[in-house]
């Protein structure tokens, strides 16, 4: 197959990939990168920056890279050296290790090499099945350096609302990839991690960078005729991957009748309170299973749409005193699917309860969601408390959410199941000596 590839090359028949306009600059660029890298001519000197409570491996300065680019590419301006750097990086093959900008500046900021395996010569079109994948995998991993962005999260929910179905699958798939990660080598892991970051800031940049592959979270959500995914950075391979998860077929257009209307009613009253991933008896009981339980701690939503996670909250809050927090969000939430003729009663029972002046169970409000709490009150409807249900939420989220994770109750769970795990282990092994 190689011999065959140079054979063409030698008679002058391209690969229609490898002569595409795009191919030919990477092709380039690659060539200049492949120099830079190369100590026998000069290349960039690559070293490990020791800091004051460890080292940083495998770093050039920004420095170092224009001046390299001047010395060798005959650049007589530093301004036009900064420029090639900065379009070289926004391809994703440098990328600076303090931040999620693909820029090159000529000053002391480190920079690293991206590994050939993610370089855009080899054609990466990922979907937001691989992006899923690894925002998930970022959250099981603890390290401070791996904490998401603030966009990042906000892509993450995003995801988890696009591939509801399919995310027990995803979150496998991430926990399958952070074991294997583990395995490696400590520094090797460090250098890994951040090529994966770099080339996710190509593919899924920081709102407002430049985006070289013209693709970003939202757009592939518009998309009429998603791309195919040509490789998967994961070697996910379903064929549910072919188009985006959150594309929905075109139907011929017609005029909506009441029947149809009806079912549409009765179809979404039936999904209210359905949960996306399918649960046997067994997953429903009060004993859950260790992964479960790790589940709570994977984010704050994952927890509350868990009625077993969510009584184990409410118990902790109760602990705590602060119990008509949670109960008032479930208040809420029920007043929403409640039938237009209940709502109004139903809006005042939740407002004496807690949120009017001496109410037995009061909620801690401040003055903005009250104000526009009690004007909402005067015409009730089934989002009378949104605001009051956000700041609510929010409140429990960076705050009790965080305690009850450290907590005795909730590590005592993780403890009980991994020991569980161990005797059943032990018992299986009894078993099978004495067999």
């Amino acid at each position: 197959m190689a011999q065959g590839s140079g054979d063409q090359r030698a008679v002058g028949i391209a690969d229609p990939e490898e002569s595409s306009p795009n191919m030919i600059v990477y092709r380039k660029i690659e060539d200049i990168i492949t120099k830079m890298q190369d100590d026998k001519t000069g290349g960039v000197p690559i070293r490990t920056v020791k800091s004051f409570l460890s080292k940083i491996p495998s770093v050039v300065t920004g420095t170092d890279i224009v001046q390299w680019l001047m010395k060798n590419l005959s650049i007589e301006d530093p301004v036009e050296a900064i420029h090639l750097g900065s379009l070289i990086a926004a391809q994703g093959y440098i990328f600076p290790i303090s931040d999620h900008v693909l820029t090159m500046k000529d000053d002391g900021t480190f920079y690293r090499f991206q590994a050939p395996y993610f370089w855009p010569s080899n054609c990466w079109e990922p979907e937001n099945t691989d992006y899923a994948i690894y925002l998930c995998k970022r959250t099981m991993q603890n390290k401070a350096r791996l904490e998401l962005a603030d966009y990042e999260a906000e892509n993450l929910a995003r995801l988890q609302r696009a591939f509801a179905r399919k995310w027990e699958f995803i979150f496998m798939q991430a926990e399958a990839q952070v074991k294997i990660d583990r395995k490696k080598d400590k520094t090797e892991r460090k250098i890994l991690d951040s090529q994966e970051r770099a080339f996710w800031d190509v593919h899924r940049p920081v709102p407002g960078c430049v985006n070289t592959t013209e693709m970003d979270i939202r757009k592939c959500r518009r998309l009429k005729n998603p791309q195919k995914v040509k490789k998967s950075v994961y070697g996910v391979t379903e064929e549910s991957q072919s188009q985006s998860p959150v594309h929905i077929p075109s139907q011929p257009i017609r005029k909506t009748t009441k029947e149809d209307v009806r079912k549409q009613i009765t179809f979404l009253n039936a999904q209210i309170d359905r949960h996306c991933l399918k649960m046997s008896k067994v997953a429903e009981s009060k004993e859950p299973s260790q992964q479960r339980v790790k589940r709570w701690g994977f984010s704050f939503d994952e927890m509350l749409k868990d009625q077993v996670g969510r009584d184990q909250f409410l118990r902790f809050l109760e602990s705590e005193f602060s119990s008509e927090n949670l109960r008032f969000w479930l208040a809420v939430q029920d007043l929403k699917k409640q039938p237009l003729q209940d709502v109004a009663k139903r809006v005042e029972e939740i407002w004496q309860e807690f949120l009017a002046p001496g109410a037995p169970s009061a909620i801690n409000l401040d003055s903005h969601s009250y104000e526009i709490t009690s004007q909402n009150v005067k015409d009730g409807g089934r989002y009378t408390f949104e605001d009051a249900q956000e700041h609510i939420y929010k409140l429990m989220k960076s705050d009790s959410y965080a305690r009850f994770l450290r907590s005795n109750a909730y590590q005592d769970l993780l403890l009980a199941k991994k020991k569980g795990k161990s005797l059943a282990g032990k018992r299986l092994t009894g078993l099978m000596q004495s067999s």
